[in-house]
């Protein structure tokens, strides 16, 4: 997780440790069928907090603030 002020929609460190390892797995599976076998980029866990931000605000994808990765990425997840 990056360094950054937490927002009151972030998940805590005990339920992150309850779902990260499916999300991981999820990735990886992704990952795997990639033509270019490039590594993922972006920090699961700010992609998945940005979702939540999303979700708690309900503001447009356009609107993520700018310490969460691009809304595309994190549309891309999303979707």
């Amino acid at each position: 997780m990056t360094a950054r002020k937490p927002y009151p929609s972030d998940l805590s460190d005990a339920r992150w440790a309850l779902i990260e390892p499916t999300l991981t797995a999820w990735r990886k599976a992704r990952l795997d069928r990639r033509p270019t076998g490039k590594p993922a980029m972006v920090d699961l866990r700010d992609v998945f907090n940005a979702i939540l931000y999303v979700n708690r605000t309900g503001i447009p994808w356009k609107y993520v603030p700018h310490d969460f990765p691009s809304y595309g990425t994190v549309y891309f997840y999303y979707a």
